[in-house]
């Protein structure tokens, strides 16, 4: 009895863990093409469903998300973080702009051939673009993703074993670098308004 009780206990324990793994990293079927050439259709991925209860979805994130109920997709898609709230988002001469900035897009299949005018991300949504510009359905059609709609960040493909590899998230250093330019830029100019200031005392 004693065996089979220990047994069974371990069972449980096993059970528990797996339904644990299953929540916090679920799989996800890639339905479509928009994210090629990262990511291409029926790969399976490991989505991260726990980091973003801790913090927010970055730019440049990869995530697995609800699209809006006007779009009728009955599957979560798959697409790439690209403005946050309080960003403002255009497309024009075959680029993505943030807050007037050109994106540096490694990463994509090829540059975008339509135009979108400028947008402000409203605050708790997020605009998101599949890395197939040109055949993907996103923010450019339908608007920005809601906060709760964000299901998980991709983690990495683990099916089929051929293309098992780490889904690479970007950074975009060109944002970085004018936003401390604009800083220095502003604290320059407070600097010498309180030095005239001063003489003038």
């Amino acid at each position: 009895m004693k065996v089979f009780r220990e047994i069974g206990i371990t069972a449980l324990i096993a059970i528990a863990i797996f339904a644990a793994l299953k929540f916090a990293a679920p799989n996800y079927r890639v339905q479509y093409s928009s994210m090629l050439p990262n990511i291409e259709e029926n790969d399976l991925l490991v989505v991260d469903k726990v980091s973003y209860f801790f913090s927010d979805p970055q730019r440049g994130d990869v995530i697995i998300l609800w699209p809006p109920a006007e779009v009728k997709e009955k599957n979560p898609f798959i697409k790439r973080v690209i403005g946050l709230p309080g960003d403002t988002v255009e497309i024009k001469d075959d680029k993505v702009f943030v807050d007037g900035i050109p994106l540096e897009e490694e990463y994509i299949k090829d540059p975008p051939r339509y135009t979108m005018p400028a947008k402000t991300i409203p605050e708790g949504e997020y605009f998101v673009l599949g890395d197939n510009r040109n055949n993907s359905n996103d923010s450019h059609y339908w608007g920005t993703v809601s906060r709760e709609n964000i299901i998980g960040k991709a983690l990495f493909i683990y099916w089929p074993p051929s293309r098992w590899r780490v889904v690479k998230h970007y950074s975009y250093p060109e944002l970085t670098k004018a936003d401390r330019a604009a800083n220095l830029q502003s604290d320059g100019g407070a600097t010498w308004t309180t030095i005239f200031l001063s003489y003038s005392k």
